[in-house]
């Protein structure tokens, strides 16, 4: 489904007792930014690339910010900050993609089911902060994600991506009923990336 397509408006965040979530903007460039540079190292294997970079700063990450914030208004891609009760903390990140956007559609995807990628609706991945991550924030939060999907975006099919280096978000997600369903390569990347729905 195109994200254009999807009916208006759109869920504009998610609310538990222990975070909430709500559409990235460029003003949340500090606060991310204190996630990312805690999390640098599982976020090198869940990207599989050098980012964060050890230069990356405040002002590098607002331009990010930038990016998907303009992404998201022109509904491409949707990008949600994680954040917690009080919103005076970032916790981690949300990533909601069509199957056709341009990255996937440069990569190669693969079935290891029976299961048809054109009937896949949205493309999820998501990462926690470490120090949240001890406090099994990760899981809490996939729970709510999938509730949040079938519930009120209506998707029949939303499938959760990680990468096969970010062992720590692959066991977490084997430990529930999601199941791998493709495998995706990315050109220059040395792993696959793993889709479970």
């Amino acid at each position: 489904m195109a994200f254009l397509e999807l009916p208006n408006p759109l869920p504009a965040e998610l609310t538990t007792g222990h975070f909430s979530l709500r559409p990235i903007r460029a003003d949340d460039a500090e606060l991310d930014y204190q996630a990312v540079i805690e999390t640098r190292e599982q976020l090198r294997s869940w990207e599989q690339t050098s980012w964060p970079d050890e230069g990356f700063a405040v002002e590098d990450n607002r331009q990010d910010l930038l990016g998907l914030q303009t992404r998201h208004d022109d509904r491409q891609a949707f990008t949600y900050t994680v954040l917690d009760p009080s919103a005076t903390n970032c916790l981690g990140c949300v990533y909601v993609f069509p199957t056709d956007a341009a990255f996937l559609a440069k990569s190669t995807v693969t079935p290891v089911s029976h299961d048809a990628w054109q009937a896949v609706q949205a493309v999820v991945y998501f990462w926690v902060r470490t120090t949240a991550v001890q406090r099994q924030l990760d899981r809490e939060l996939l729970s709510a994600l999938r509730n949040w999907f079938g519930l009120h975006w209506g998707f029949d099919r939303t499938v959760y991506v990680t990468s096969e280096l970010f062992t720590q978000q692959v066991e977490l997600i084997e430990g529930t009923d999601l199941e791998v369903k493709f495998e995706l390569r990315e050109p220059d990347k040395p792993g696959r990336y793993l889709i479970f729905g």
